[in-house]
């Protein structure tokens, strides 16, 4: 039985809880953070909460069902400052709180654990962005994943939006009294659930690219299907078609306004695409060179001022002043090692050192193909974790 199953005892304390948004608030603001994760250390060591300012202990929560806890697992929680435990959803949170709390620490609970983490969908305006109208940008802290709404003229389109939050895009656009007219999956992802076909149904455009179609995605006769140079019009700004595949074959970027290219997983702030999440490991090398070809033969032939916005973001990824995870192809072009060398190396550099593959990647690209039919539950669940969908930043990012 897991700690979710578990009926915990009460303790003779109770503790506060605070909410996800409260946390973020506090890691934001450089507040220092003292964490206690009681979920069990795998769980850990592949996705917590992190942060400059963070100080995170994982003790998992069994250590305390016993009367007596072991004096070691006490010693390394601090009692002369204050920790708030988390959990997977909040009930084993809350019993170590108790029995921590009964013991005389400062404790509170975090309100639904990382799963609570994972609902914090934050909107930030691109400042930089140049072109007609306002361009957002959404980030999920929990997985670092990224989307965009651009709104102009009373219309607006989102780029790589999220089943999990399917409702807050129209929410958005109803208060900013825009009708949203287009939803745009920039591929066939493997971290998240799409929230293309959700979209849909509410009567939203949804577009994807025909090269991503070709993997056998199910609906592909429900959406319309673009190709290399289409445009779509919102307001007075234009949405086009790139086609830049290497992260898979039908990855497609989407230049806003002329402004920001929406590079989905083939270029971040950080990183490029890792070549191996639909290729596997022997297609890899020859997904990496058509890799190659994309970010030299396209992307960074659009003007250095052009911003470049991933689809994800890791803790390596450094924001800009406006708090967006974006930057001119100027500025990558610079600091990023594997945008100046030759093919050859580009290849051996990004196929070194790659991390794990997303948590459930192959059952989110079957849903995301149309295959595995998953309720919003399961979809929220096989997303759970870090993205991962970059290549490794050691070598590709200069330290100049």
């Amino acid at each position: 039985m897991n700690a979710d199953e578990m009926d915990f005892p009460m303790p003779d304390s109770s503790v506060d809880s605070i909410v996800p948004e409260t946390l973020k608030r506090r890691i934001d603001a450089g507040e220092s953070v003292t964490l206690l994760d009681v979920r069990m250390s795998s769980e850990y060591a592949e996705w917590r909460i992190d942060g400059e300012h963070v100080e995170s202990t994982n003790v998992p929560y069994f250590h305390f069902l016993d009367e007596e806890i072991p004096d070691d697992r006490l010693a390394s929680i601090p009692d002369d400052e204050h920790v708030t435990v988390l959990c997977a959803k909040g009930g084993a949170s809350e019993y170590v709180a108790g029995a921590l709390a009964d013991r005389g620490y400062d404790v509170d609970h975090l309100e639904d654990g990382m799963n609570g983490w994972a609902s914090i969908y934050e909107a930030h305006e691109v400042a930089d962005y140049a072109g007609p109208g306002t361009l957002l940008q959404y980030q999920r802290p929990s997985s670092g994943c990224l989307g965009y709404l651009l709104y102009d003229g009373g219309e607006a389109a989102v780029v790589d939006p999220l089943r999990a939050f399917t409702d807050r895009y129209l929410v958005d656009a109803a208060k900013l009294g825009v009708e949203l007219a287009y939803a745009f999956d920039t591929h066939v992802h493997a971290d998240h659930v799409s929230g293309l076909r959700e979209l849909a149904v509410e009567g939203v455009e949804a577009v994807l690219p025909a090269a991503a179609a070709e993997r056998g995605v199910t609906y592909a006769n429900e959406v319309t299907l673009a190709a290399d140079g289409d445009e779509f019009v919102v307001g007075d700004a234009t949405v086009e078609t790139v086609f830049t595949p290497g992260h898979t074959t039908g990855m497609t970027s989407y230049l806003l306004g002329g402004s920001l290219l929406a590079t989905g997983d083939g270029l971040f702030v950080e990183s490029v695409a890792r070549p191996d999440l639909e290729a596997g490991d022997e297609g890899a090398p020859e997904a990496a060179r058509t890799l190659y070809d994309s970010l030299q033969g396209r992307v960074l032939t659009f003007d250095d001022d052009v911003l470049v916005g991933g689809a994800h973001c890791s803790d390596a990824a450094e924001p800009a002043t406006d708090d967006t995870y974006t930057a001119p192809i100027g500025e990558l072009r610079e600091r990023m090692d594997a945008l100046s060398t030759d093919e050859d190396t580009f290849v051996e550099t990004v196929l070194a050192d790659m991390p794990s593959r997303p948590a459930n990647y192959e059952a989110v690209i079957a849903a995301n193909l149309g295959r595995n039919p998953v309720d919003d539950d399961e979809a929220f669940t096989l997303e759970l974790g870090p993205n991962n969908c970059a290549a490794s930043q050691d070598a590709l990012t200069s330290d100049d």
